[in-house]
């Protein structure tokens, strides 16, 4: 998913059942659909769903111990201290990779335990098998809550092994160790926190979102084996967190402008007790969607949200599915001189550098001042290239705008990319004529649209020879004022014999 945010139009997602021919294949791919899935021989797509879930209440964490994993972030510590005061609580087992060492944990500790509760905490890595195995070992724990994670953000063709382990490893080694090792357990819930990252495919986080479907996939297996299992895809939430704290102005402006807004810390928590209390889905996004905006998104409203953000269908010929694909770009341009070219690009580019980075006015953006200045990283220069390739149509690679460092420099490279456009015309409105002048010889003057040019040039004619009669009268005059007396009766006779 992350792939096809990061390059659209490339890629299709297709799940095939064991088996699958060429009729499965050609059934998805007939559904112009991004992503799809074939069962039972019938095509099907995602779409998510408002959901009603449970009421405000005590989830079932039951009476004995809860593991809370994470404990030492913002997150897991606003969770253990709302299931001590909002749902009674009394054992925490509180697990981090620091434990008591980690920044503020005393302080938690020291809170609940004034709360009435037994909490311990500990340090432990949960992706290593026999570490956890020795945290639990004689624990009989009631419920298990998986809120650890680490974020390393990078556009997808700059990952390597190393980023994808350093992510994947919190939330996939350790969730499939708390799997395991409390199979046997009768917990009364098992909740895997997860990311809406993973449910879009959010462009520059391919290793979080890998990671974070897992969790999804592994809730539902669980369900699958009769065992409690719930993931929440958490969209962001408004209280800093060591995973969000990195997200400066650009990164919230980019989020809002994909139509999601932050939850406060009250509706995150009101939301995760509806979520465990409810226990009807294996999957849950608890996001808050901005509707309007999606809907008025440039880009389209993303496949999995048509369901909420329904898109009235439209038809288009193929020359408007052209250009709406910026294949009209060579036409734009091709009646143009070079330097109304160049400055038409220039225009362009500046105008969706300042869509990228939130500005409201292109005037904002100098053509000469480096990317990098402006505040552009990686997975903004990702969305650049992809705003650029659904202006112009153009195939651009991702390092395009680190390629040509400026706004002036990506403006002549878009210039020299454009396919079958004509050399351009001669300079000004005498180049303008002759191209209006060559339009003229398919008019037939005879009929209706003739006659309406006809008429319209007239008055543009008549506009420019009013402006024109003071100069040419103050010519005239100037000529007379300078002239001899022979050449004024010479001028008479020839003019009036």
């Amino acid at each position: 998913r992350v792939a096809q945010s990061e390059f659209p139009g490339r890629f299709v997602l297709a799940d095939l059942p064991v088996g699958a021919g060429v009729g499965e294949l050609a059934a998805g791919l007939g559904c112009g659909e991004p992503q799809w899935a074939v069962r039972d021989g019938s095509v099907r797509v995602p779409r998510l769903a408002r959901v009603q879930v449970g009421v405000s209440g005590v989830p079932p964490f039951g009476e004995g111990p809860v593991l809370v994993t994470g404990a030492s972030g913002v997150l897991g510590g606003l969770v253990a201290r709302h299931l001590v005061s909002a749902h009674g609580v009394r054992e925490l087992v509180l697990v981090s990779r620091r434990g008591p060492a980690a920044d503020g944990m005393a302080e938690v500790q020291r809170e609940l335990a004034e709360a009435g509760a037994a909490v311990e905490v500990l340090a432990c890595d949960v992706a290593d098998r026999e570490a956890l195995a020795q945290v639990l070992d004689g624990r009989e724990l009631t419920a298990v809550i998986h809120a650890a994670g680490v974020l390393d953000d990078g556009v997808l063709e700059s990952l390597d092994a190393s980023r994808l382990d350093g992510v994947l490893r919190p939330k996939v080694d350790a969730a499939w160790n708390l799997h395991e090792l409390t199979r046997d357990l009768e917990l009364s819930a098992f909740v895997v926190f997860s990311s809406a990252a993973g449910v879009f495919g959010n462009a520059g986080q391919a290793n979080y979102a890998a990671a974070n479907v897992f969790l999804d996939a592994l809730a539902q297996a669980r369900r699958a084996e009769g065992l409690p299992g719930l993931s929440l895809a958490w969209g962001l939430w408004a209280g800093a967190s060591a995973m969000t704290s990195g997200l400066g102005e650009t990164d919230r402006q980019r989020i809002a402008r994909l139509g999601a807004e932050a939850l406060s810390e009250a509706e995150g928590l009101e939301l995760l007790d509806r979520a465990v209390a409810g226990d009807q889905d294996g999957l849950l996004v608890p996001v808050r969607l901005n509707l309007p905006a999606l809907h008025s998104r440039s880009e389209g409203v993303p496949a999995v949200l048509r369901a909420l953000v329904p898109v009235r269908a439209r038809r288009q010929t193929a020359a408007g599915a052209a250009a709406g694909a910026g294949g009209g770009l060579a036409e734009r341009l091709a009646p143009m001189s070079d330097s109304r070219r160049a400055a038409h690009l220039l225009d362009l580019v500046r105008r969706e550098v300042a869509g990228t980075l939130g500005h409201r006015s292109a005037a904002t953006i100098e053509p000469e001042r480096a990317f990098n200045d402006l505040g552009f990283d990686s997975l903004t220069a990702v969305e650049l290239r992809n705003r650029l390739h659904a202006t112009t149509g153009l195939k651009l690679p991702a390092t395009v705008v680190f390629d040509h460092p400026t706004p002036a420099d990506l403006a002549r490279h878009l210039r020299t990319q454009i396919p079958n456009l004509p050399a351009a015309g001669p300079e000004g409105l005498l180049g303008e004529l002759d191209r209006i002048e060559q339009m003229l010889t398919d008019i037939d003057p005879t009929d209706e649209e003739g006659a309406d040019i006809q008429r319209r040039l007239a008055a543009l004619l008549g506009r420019f020879d009013t402006a024109a009669r003071p100069v040419e009268a103050e010519r005239v005059a100037d000529k007379i004022d300078a002239a001899t007396d022979d050449e004024i009766f010479a001028f008479i006779d020839t003019e009036l014999g």
